[in-house]
């Protein structure tokens, strides 16, 4: 794991899977992590709210506390985990609107830093899409309306011009 690993979504993926593991006879365990999937699903689209981690952290406990099985007490320990030790991540995704990691498709934007962009054009080759325009030598743009949001700009870039959320420059 490294900074291209979204924590919120990480959880979010564990969660998915240990719904479809649960055998369902315990209330608790199938509805609690239904509930947190959907919880982890609108924060990783850009539609979590801030008592969304309160909550997670209230069906954390619940689950933990009124499963039958080892599944069930174990499960809320992924979003546990990261809510306590990755949280700033969850209140980037709900207040900012942004996955600084550049997973979570619904808040990732690319953008080129055109201080930075020495124009080789090896982003604009590697666009499946041919969202990137520009000139040899010249700095280059990304079409946010055009763009897929693949990253694959942001590997090739030699010189770290593409930025993830376009915090440096808005195109």
């Amino acid at each position: 794991m490294d900074d291209t690993t979204c924590m919120v979504e990480l959880a979010r993926y564990y969660m998915e899977f240990l719904a479809e593991e649960s055998c369902g006879k315990c209330t608790t365990c199938r509805e609690g992590i239904s509930t947190m999937v959907k919880i982890l699903n609108n924060i990783t689209s850009g539609n979590g709210k801030m008592e969304d981690l309160d909550l997670l952290e209230s069906l954390s406990g619940t689950i933990k506390e009124a499963s039958l099985c080892g599944l069930g007490k174990t499960a809320p320990n992924p979003v546990m985990t990261t809510l306590k030790y990755f949280r700033d991540e969850y209140i980037d995704h709900i207040v900012n609107k942004k996955c600084s990691a550049g997973v979570c498709k619904n808040l990732t934007s690319y953008s080129i830093n055109k201080d930075i962009c020495i124009g080789c054009g090896l982003c604009a080759k590697k666009c499946p899409t041919g969202a990137i325009s520009g000139t040899l030598k010249s700095p280059h743009m990304i079409n946010k309306d055009a763009c897929i949001k693949c990253g694959s700009c942001f590997a090739v870039c030699p010189s770290g011009a593409v930025v993830i959320g376009g915090a440096l420059v808005e195109n």
